[in-house]
């Protein structure tokens, strides 16, 4: 029993427009499977993706508050060249310059048409074989904390867990890693940006949400009413979502 984050969930007011961004950003196609724009790579749905983790815009009426959000993406680059050019690249399509007191460091950070900030990393060697994006990085307290919830709740492999930063990756080592870095700061907003989990064949959703509760999970209550997913915070307030295959 184990889960898999198939898709970031990140909320916009215009998710037809969010989505033609991150489509065009990462190389991926946008989707309307439903009342969602959802992205990934090209060729149509297959969901759960086997290598990537998609991206889900959901329409809200409430814009971004002032505040960096506290899960964010970062993307790979393959050399200097190829950083300046993306960057270059996403600027033509509507991104801006963000700062969220980065000081003098050789990744660029930047924020999406609605203001969801994100990183254009240097290349690194670790993230040579992940695709578009090398990591979905979460802000935390206590890494090591966070890392023993995740690490019970998901199928992937933990690959560095320090007092600093942890971080997992598929058991099959392909895709992006999922990183939870110490940062400054407490959450003080509820999350723009989420992750969504999805239960591995023959699991039970409902199972799974009772052992996320034992493990430290909090049920969330967002006015989603009778959905089929399930809406919880980890013990620091992530929101996430467990989904039904």
């Amino acid at each position: 029993m184990a889960l898999r984050p198939v898709q970031v969930n990140i909320k916009a007011v215009d998710d037809r427009a969010v989505g033609r961004f991150w489509a065009e950003a990462l190389g991926w196609s946008a989707y309307r499977p439903g009342g969602t724009t959802y992205v990934g790579p090209a060729g149509g749905l297959d969901w759960p993706d086997p290598v990537a983790v998609g991206i889900n815009v959901v329409a809200v009426p409430e814009r971004k508050a002032t505040v960096k959000n506290r899960v964010h993406l970062d993307l790979a680059t393959t050399s200097p060249a190829h950083q300046r050019e993306l960057v270059a690249r996403l600027r033509a399509f509507g991104a801006t310059p963000a700062d969220v007191g980065q000081g003098d460091v050789p990744w660029t950070v930047l924020a999406d048409i609605e203001g969801n900030e994100f990183c254009v990393l240097e290349p690194r060697e670790m993230y040579r074989d992940t695709g578009p994006v090398a990591a979905v990085v979460v802000d935390c307290a206590d890494p090591r904390a966070t890392a023993r919830f995740w690490d019970g709740a998901l199928d992937w492999t933990p690959h560095e867990v320090t007092g600093d930063q942890a971080s997992f990756r598929s058991a099959d080592g392909v895709g992006p890693y999922l990183e939870f870095l110490r940062t400054p700061g407490v959450k003080t907003v509820p999350g723009r940006v989420h992750l969504d989990l999805l239960p591995c064949p023959g699991d039970d959703r409902e199972a799974e949400v009772a052992r996320l509760r034992a493990l430290g999970a909090t049920d969330l209550d967002l006015g989603q009413g009778d959905v089929p997913w399930t809406c919880l915070t980890d013990p620091e307030g992530h929101e996430f979502c467990v989904l039904s295959r």
